[in-house]
């Protein structure tokens, strides 16, 4: 039960992530998302097989429930459509900003709420908090297709591109190995900024 709740959480997350780009890019002028249908929570719309479902349930089942991570299926924008020149970073800011309000709204509840609320629905609201960290400091990272990778590309300069041509190339690979692998380096940041969050 507790492994099904923590996907349908990471799902709807993922989906709030998604819905944000797909937003940002309306509102910077690219229908693309709205056209398709894409500007909508129902996840049924943006679930992909790998990354909502088998993905989450290889990653709980590795890391004994320490860790579970999973993606929708991205939202489509066009960048040449966008007005401003840094248009793709601002979308690709949208999603982790989005997993960060929802983390400060739900931190705010059990904070405020404290001893008063049932500790069942306090584990489940921390949770909700936890996944969307992880989620926003795992898009954070500069490794395309992250959304990370987006505002590195803007920071690097015109010689360095060959970095980013070099991790788009070899992405799937880094990006496993990253989930698989370097979890516990993702995981320190995570557990600070929930703590914090939540006052533990």
């Amino acid at each position: 039960m507790e492994v099904i709740l923590q996907i349908v959480i990471l799902i709807m997350s993922a989906v709030l992530h998604e819905v944000a780009h797909g937003y940002v890019a309306l509102a910077l002028g690219d229908p693309t998302a709205k056209l398709e249908g894409r500007l909508t929570l129902n996840p049924l719309k943006h679930l992909d097989p790998f990354g909502s479902v088998l993905l989450p349930l290889l990653m709980y089942i590795s890391t004994a429930g320490a860790m579970m991570f999973g993606w929708a299926k991205p939202v489509p924008y066009n960048p040449y459509n966008l007005r401003r020149a840094n248009g793709p970073a601002y979308v690709a800011l949208a999603g982790p900003a989005t997993n960060l309000v929802v983390a400060v709204i739900f931190g705010l509840i059990v904070r405020v709420g404290g001893s008063a609320l049932p500790a069942t629905f306090i584990s489940v609201v921390a949770l909700i908090v936890v996944i969307n960290v992880l989620l926003a400091v795992f898009n954070l990272i500069p490794l395309p297709p992250l959304d990370g990778s987006k505002v590195l590309a803007i920071i690097l300069p015109k010689q360095a591109q060959v970095i980013e041509e070099f991790l788009s190339r070899y992405q799937l690979v880094v990006l496993l190995f990253i989930l698989f692998f370097g979890w516990r380096i993702i995981r320190w940041p995570m557990v600070i900024i929930s703590n914090l969050l939540l006052g533990f």
